[in-house]
């Protein structure tokens, strides 16, 4: 909790240093012999801008500067510790052709004040000079790995973005393309519905009974029609015109399973359960997840083999594809276009869809659907 606090609150950290180096800087005044009226205030001078090293490390790298060289210069001692600490910030947070410059210049009005500090002694004077261009490398290092976690950030974050628009850029494509298909389920229920009212209205008279079985069937027909459209409307926002053939349904499994098997991957198909009239969108959706899944397989598993079991029970469709292939890697995760495809699908008819590896290897798809035709 604290680290966090003062990584979110730098000036925690910059208050806590200068609060240091003031403590130093007051002892080692205090030292000068006849000169504490002098050395305090220089040392003030030198130590309080470094409260401003993140925001104008130049301006700050100067002051800190020249306090230093008439430090030095006055009573013939050297505090290194804010120039030292004016040189890291100067790389740390000034651009790097700019804080190399001022680095050199700082460097170079510091030689002469610490020839004079250290009597002209070659080995002294070197490894007094020499701390600052290691602070000035810190800093410059510290700089370097901040920018570089900055891009790696600013990458995640665009990848995260881009992953995003794709996902968003799939589920807009999938809509559309579900749009297209319910509108033809629709004009096909009205169809029917025109057929047979037109049906009635001939044999109203002569024969009633006939009649009102024409009824009860545009009955039907239009709330299955309201059913596909309130899904419709609820699911997409916009309906492509384009007009497509009919779509297939479960029916054209059979045909499905073959066609995949000449494609190479040999392929189970048992249904379960006494089959029963699905309402066409539900038909059709349940068809596409077949599909989609035998497809993945194909492209992606590298399987061998693949069951599909089409279960009906409890006013329920349920369909299960499992293949011997690599696992859900190669499938498609669950940020797949694919499998976006069949979430949307079932999730437009209040149905589920479940992803996963098997333990045995390979993977599984399962979709449950409702079977019921008429409006809930």
């Amino acid at each position: 909790m604290v680290w966090e606090r003062l990584r979110r609150n730098p000036w925690l950290i910059d208050a806590a240093l200068v609060g240091l180096l003031l403590l130093f800087a007051a002892g080692w005044a205090d030292r000068r012999d006849q000169g504490l009226a002098v050395a305090l205030p220089l040392s003030l001078v030198q130590v309080l801008p470094l409260l401003a090293r993140r925001r104008q490390p130049l301006i700050v790298l100067g002051i800190v500067i020249a306090a230093t060289v008439a430090l030095t210069l006055h009573f013939h001692s050297l505090n290194p510790l804010p120039p030292f600490l004016a040189f890291y910030s100067v790389a740390a947070h000034a651009d790097r052709r700019i804080a190399l410059l001022a680095g050199v210049a700082g460097l170079a009005a510091l030689i002469v004040p610490v020839l004079h500090e250290t009597d002209y002694d070659f080995t002294s004077f070197a490894f007094h000079l020499l701390v600052f261009p290691a602070a000035w490398v810190l800093g410059d290092n510290l700089r370097t790995r901040r920018a570089y976690y900055a891009a790696l950030e600013e990458r995640a974050a665009r990848l995260e973005r881009e992953r995003d628009e794709q996902a968003q850029r799939a589920v807009a494509e999938e809509q559309a393309r579900i749009a297209r298909e319910l509108h033809d389920v629709l004009a096909h229920n009205v169809s029917v519905m025109v057929v047979q009212a037109a049906a009635a209205g001939d044999v109203f008279d002569s024969h009633p009974g006939r009649a009102r079985e024409a009824l009860r069937s545009i009955e039907q027909t239009g709330r299955a029609a309201l059913q596909e459209l309130r899904r419709l409307l609820g699911a997409v926002r916009t309906v492509d015109d384009e007009a497509l053939a009919p779509q297939p349904g479960l029916k054209l499994l059979p045909e499905l399973v073959d066609h995949v098997r000449r494609a190479g991957l040999a392929v189970e198909l048992s249904v379960e359960g006494e089959p029963r009239p699905l309402a066409a969108g539900v038909d059709l959706s349940a068809y596409r997840v077949v599909q989609e899944a035998l497809t993945n397989t194909i492209k992606h598993a590298h399987a061998s083999t693949a069951d599909v079991r089409v279960r009906y029970d409890d006013g329920r469709v349920e369909l299960f594809v499992a293949d011997d292939g690599i696992g859900p890697s190669a499938n498609g995760s669950t940020d797949g276009h694919g499998l976006i495809g069949m979430r949307e699908r079932v999730a437009l008819y209040g149905g589920e869809l479940e992803t996963a590896a098997r333990p045995e290897g390979g993977f599984l798809v399962r979709a449950s659907l409702p079977a019921e035709h008429g409006v809930q």
